[in-house]
């Protein structure tokens, strides 16, 4: 695949994964009422992509490096803009909830494929405007999708923002199609079944235990883990490559962005229930003041290609997560529109530099022939930390305490796990890579 065609691809396909999020939590109000259902089970139109993607995005990795990240984006694309049709068209609220686990699974084979599709067309020192390109067209979408979503529902209803993706992910999946993707497939990669369904289950249990806080589901995804994890010490060809888990850098980096999307996640959950409670604004006034976080999102992502070029990511990362400490901090305190708008200003622009330096040390580090199971390891973090982080601050929204501490908290433990992050390469001017990465992506190392 063409750099240029990889960069569309990734950008277009994460924008659809984001923008599906957001779309849906402005349409289950409606939802809830014209299919007359639960409130458990409109929570489970969530719950079901959550465990689903969570489960699988490892996995997916490992079948991109194995037979191609083109094919596999294909296969997700395709199968999330069938499935989100397909849910325009439920008659009632169980198609929706299965529908949307289906739509997890595509999910999860699309978007370790967005990030691998990139490690193997742009050489490692060429990461970061491809990265910062497509962090900030999350935030676009982050930023578009309650209007665009507010609009589609009061015009023609709760089923036609599920038709919003249809387009985009039929045209980039029949494109990706187009070609066999040899050139970034390792065919002798052999598949970890048994550590495949290990993490699967722990993962899966995770976010179960998280949403419904079951202790059952907790303490066994707590045993598949440590299953899991003595399984790929013995393992002659893990799931989970050594030289990936193995990587401290690697380790450091998915830390920080678990904690980061922990924090932001926490942060507005606290936030919105509090702008539209306490301070009794109605939920577009709200929408309004939280506008500066998408911007400075989009903002912050090809400044963060600059920072990371001058400063690496050790240093990046660590002023960052400060500054997003600092914006929780700020609405931890704030009662006006100005202090209200600082804070979220703050929120994006340390979230947006934050997720463009971990993401490209993860996906940097990480051999060619791994870029899959290093985009499902990226992708993992930042999905279950959003449900870690609305996990802590639903409790203590409910017992009256003050979750935003705690959450800037979280924030200020991922700066400290920051500085385990790779520093500038003062010869070079780039940030420092494993020196087993071939500077032409097509090399692809031996298998061992």
């Amino acid at each position: 695949m063409s750099p240029r065609l990889a960069l569309v691809s990734s950008v277009v396909g994460a924008m659809v994964v984001a923008l599906d999020g957001t779309v849906l939590t402005i349409a289950q109000p409606t939802l809830q009422r014209d299919l007359d259902a639960s409130f458990a089970q409109v929570q489970w139109t969530s719950t079901g992509y959550l465990i689903a993607v969570a489960a699988l995005l490892v996995l997916a990795g490992r079948l991109g490096d194995r037979h191609g990240h083109r094919r596999l984006y294909a296969l997700g694309m395709l199968g999330f803009g069938a499935t989100s049709a397909g849910i325009g068209m439920a008659a009632d609220v169980g198609w929706v909830i299965g529908l949307r686990v289906a739509q997890g699974v595509f999910g999860a084979l699309l978007q370790p494929a967005t990030l691998g599709m990139l490690r193997a067309a742009f050489p490692p020192d060429r990461l970061r405007g491809p990265l910062a390109a497509r962090t900030a067209a999350i935030g676009l979408a982050a930023a578009a999708g309650p209007v665009a979503g507010g609009a589609l529902v009061q015009c023609f209803g709760w089923r036609s923002v599920f038709f919003l993706n249809v387009v985009p992910a039929l045209v980039l999946g029949v494109l990706a199609l187009r070609g066999d993707g040899r050139a970034a497939r390792v065919p002798d990669t052999r598949l970890d079944l048994p550590g495949a369904t290990l993490l699967a289950t722990a993962l899966a249990c995770l976010v179960h235990a998280l949403v419904t806080r079951t202790a059952a589901t907790c303490v066994l995804a707590v045993v598949a883990a440590m299953a899991f994890a003595v399984l790929e010490r013995r393992c002659a060809h893990p799931l989970v490559p050594r030289d990936v888990i193995g990587s401290r850098p690697v380790a450091a980096a998915l830390g920080v962005l678990t904690a980061a999307s922990a924090a932001l996640s926490g942060t507005l959950f606290a936030a919105t229930y509090a702008l539209q409670h306490a301070l009794g604004l109605d939920p577009l006034r709200s929408a309004l003041l939280t506008l500066p976080l998408a911007t400075l999102m989009v903002a912050s992502a090809p400044v963060c290609a600059l920072l990371l070029r001058r400063a690496g990511p050790r240093r990046t990362a660590v002023a960052a997560m400060t500054v997003l400490t600092a914006g929780i901090l700020v609405l931890a305190a704030a009662t006006g529109p100005l202090p209200l708008a600082t804070g979220f200003a703050l929120l994006g622009a340390g979230f947006g530099t934050v997720m463009v330096t971990g993401t490209q040390v993860v996906v940097q580090q990480a051999p060619v022939a791994s870029a899959g199971v290093a985009g499902g390891l990226q992708q993992t973090a930042m999905n279950v930390g959003p449900v870690l982080g609305v996990a802590v601050a639903a409790p203590l929204l409910g017992a009256g305490g003050t979750p935003l501490l705690v959450l800037a908290g979280f924030a200020a433990a991922g700066a400290a796990a920051a500085l385990a992050l790779p520093g500038p390469d003062r010869t070079k001017g780039t940030t420092r890579a494993r020196p087993d990465h071939p500077a032409d992506p097509s090399r692809i190392p031996a298998r061992r």
